[in-house]
């Protein structure tokens, strides 16, 4: 998905859904980075992926904390 519609997709969501899609995130960034340290990650990118997604989901609920 490309970020304009992962980031219009956010904002359509509530924000349970998005405190719920924070968390999945940051479960992931933890597998990828314990998969890094056991040299077992092929894609080191999607670490620096998913912290970006991480940012945007945190932007977006102050977004509608602060509206």
């Amino acid at each position: 998905m490309k970020t304009k519609e992962y980031r219009e997709d956010l904002r359509t969501k509530s924000a349970e859904e998005l405190n719920a899609e924070l968390v999945a995130a940051k479960k992931e960034l933890f597998n990828l980075r314990f998969q890094n340290a056991t040299n077992q990650l092929e894609n080191t990118s999607r670490i620096k992926e998913v912290r970006r997604n991480i940012a945007r989901i945190q932007s977006i609920m102050t977004e509608k904390a602060n509206a």
